[in-house]
Formats: C-alpha cells, structure tokens, sequence
C-alpha cells in the first residue's frame, strides 16, 4: 500500500502539534506548564468551553498539512445527554468567510444521534471511551483555523485534544481542500430523494459518507440507493448503488442468525466500510444526574431503531468536474413488495475540493439537531 511505501522515503517537514499546552504549535514550547507535581510536569491537558461561544482550537500559517486530529469530551451533563450533537465543529481554510468543515462532533466522527460508539476503519477511528481521531489528510496554503462551537445549556470545563500538522515549503498546484458537512431531514418525503449535497459547485473528489438513520416505520430499511449527479447530470445520475446496505459493503440486509434461526443485523468495522452502530435502547438516561433529590428514570427504556454506517471512498474517489449532487431514495421492504419510507435521515458528506470555501447554508440549530 503507497501508505506504507511512502513512509519509507524521506521528504523535509517540520513536525507540529497544537495542544492546551501548546496553543500555537510553537517548536520548543510544547509541556512548559507546571501542575502541582512541579514544573513541565503536565500543567494543562484540556480548555474549556463556555455555552454559547465558539472557542479557536488552533489557528495555523501555512503553507501546511493537518494530518492527525484527536479529541474527547464528556458527553452528558445534567442539562442534556446530547453533547456530542451540541458541539459544533468547523474548519475554515485560507481566511475564507464560510468553514469547509460544519458538523456536529460527534457526527464527524461516525458518532451519531448524540451516543458514543467505537469506531475502526482508516480515517476515522474511535477507540474507548470516546477518543476521537480523524487521519484525513487536509493541506492548506495560507491557514487553518479550527473551532468549536458550545451550544449545550452549560458551561463544559474540559475539552481535550490535539492537532497533528506538518509545515511544508509547497503544496502541489492542484492541492485539494478537505470539506465535511452535515444535513438531516427529520422526517423525509416519499418520492422525494434525500440530498447529502446539493449542486455542489466545482471540481475535487467525493471521498466519504456517514449515515445516521433513524426509523420511523416497521421492516427493512435498507432498498434505496445512492445516486451521485456528477458534471451536468439531470434526471439520471452516472453512478448509483443497488442497494443502502451494498453502498456500505454488506449484504443482504446484514443479516445473521442465532442458535433458534432468527435473524439479525450484525455489525463491523473495515478500514472503508462499516456499520458501528444500532440500538433500538435509550440510554441517555444511564447514570444521569439532574442534581433532583430522588429523580427517577421513570419512563422505561424503549427507543426508535437508529442505525450508523459509514463508507470511505478512499480508492475509488467520485470525481467531479463542474458539479456534483448526492441523493439518497427512502425505500423499504416488508417482505412481499418494495415500498416507499419516510424516516429521520442525517448524513455528513465528506469530499476534496479546489475551492478552499465553505458552503453558505449553514447548520441547523440546536433543536434541529436533537436526536429522536
């Protein structure tokens, strides 16, 4: 693999890292920070995040490549057991107005519907409990500037991460932008395709799709396909899927079966496909604290089925020229005949693209976002 094989020839960086401890990545100031253990002895290892403002997690010149990104954070408070859909993750490249990068946390990290989950595959990877690394490459020429945006009802006092970057002489000519964006439809149309990505303008690589899906109906959820409108296309894309679950690798609806015969949906992780997640259980209300004297989890412990996949189009990228659109068809099986669903779909689209500009339209808000 040329991951393996590049690593073995030699090309002049300078190896950076962004940390509380390091907020600017400056080379020799890295673990300067005294603790009670005395100095350089591990003096800050999170900030905080206030409700209501957006917090510089790091803000680089370039030219340069972030190569590494890892953070963690609780994901619960007595206010709320959705922290990871009310931080809000951006990324602007080259002082631009709009941020590449506009994603719930969690999401970004194959964690949907506000609940943790581990993750192995390539570029995303989630390992216990809650540590999220992304190893997408994302090369910039003027700056990066990354930041979060609190909008849970409370102040968070630690918020843990770092940033792996290189600065480089040059980027190649035609460098790429990392771009990351989320959607949802909380209740989708029948007949009417779901968009990831909406005539996106320009050229650059679709390379990624994670997939939240929450059920809203009975049966198998999995018949729609994929449909990617590259350069023109108008009625009929140029590529499709036959299929939710074969877009992401598996088949016949996941199913396997247990000692008695019956069947159910199994999950994996690849290093580009994968379905981290189901659960049909709440568990927002485990070891929840409202600081009430005798607050009781009354109200049992059902849930609607909420399933999480994730597809890497790493080596075999969707190349676009002009523009691109990326739809999603809602359609089950019960059975006996295909049929039209309506569910709660959220996405986030991950590509490369020339433009280093973000898109205008910007996330939902808070109450938007909440899961089911």
């Amino acid at each position: 693999m040329s991951i393996l094989n590049d690593i073995t020839t030699f090309k002049s960086f300078k190896s950076r890292a962004i940390t509380p401890e390091n907020p600017t990545g400056e080379k020799g100031k890295a673990a300067m920070l005294a603790s009670d253990l005395g100095p350089c002895r591990k003096g800050r290892g999170s900030v905080p995040l206030n409700s209501g403002e957006e917090t510089v997690l790091a803000d680089i010149k370039g030219p340069g490549v972030i190569r590494h990104m890892w953070m963690t954070v609780r994901d619960r408070t007595e206010f709320g057991s959705f922290v990871l859909r009310d931080l809000v993750l951006r990324i602007y490249w080259d002082g631009n107005e709009f941020p590449a990068v506009e994603t719930p946390l969690g999401d970004f990290f194959c964690n949907g519907f506000g609940e943790r989950c581990d993750v192995n595959s390539l570029p995303i990877v989630v390992n216990p409990t809650g540590g999220f690394n992304s190893y997408f490459e994302m090369p910039f020429v003027k700056s990066a500037r990354i930041t979060i945006e609190n909008q849970h009802p409370k102040d968070l006092s630690s918020f843990f991460y770092t940033v792996n970057y290189a600065l480089v002489e040059q980027l190649a000519e035609n460098t790429m932008y990392f771009h990351a964006n989320w959607r949802r439809e909380k209740i989708t149309h029948p007949q009417q395709d779901y968009k990831l990505v909406d005539h996106l303008k320009g050229a650059g690589y679709y390379v990624g799709t994670y997939l939240a899906l929450t059920c809203l109906e009975r049966y198998w959820w999995g018949e729609g396909e994929f449909k990617f409108y590259i350069d023109g296309d108008q009625d009929y894309p140029t590529v499709t899927s036959t299929g939710s679950e074969d877009y992401f690798g598996g088949a016949w609806a996941f199913h396997e079966y247990d000692e008695k015969g019956y069947p159910h949906a199994k999950n994996y992780c690849t290093p580009f496909l994968g379905y981290p997640f189901q659960s049909n259980r709440d568990a927002t209300r485990d070891r929840f604290e409202t600081g009430k004297l005798n607050a009781v989890h009354a109200f049992g412990d059902d849930a609607l089925p909420r399933h999480g996949l994730y597809r890497w189009h790493l080596l075999d990228p969707i190349c676009f020229n002009n523009d691109l659109t990326v739809t999603l068809q809602q359609i089950g099986n019960d059975d006996v005949h295909l049929y039209e669903r309506q569910d709660d779909v959220a996405t986030v689209a991950y590509w490369y693209s020339t433009e280093a500009n973000g898109l205008s339209e910007r996330i939902l808000g808070r109450s938007d976002r909440l899961p089911r």
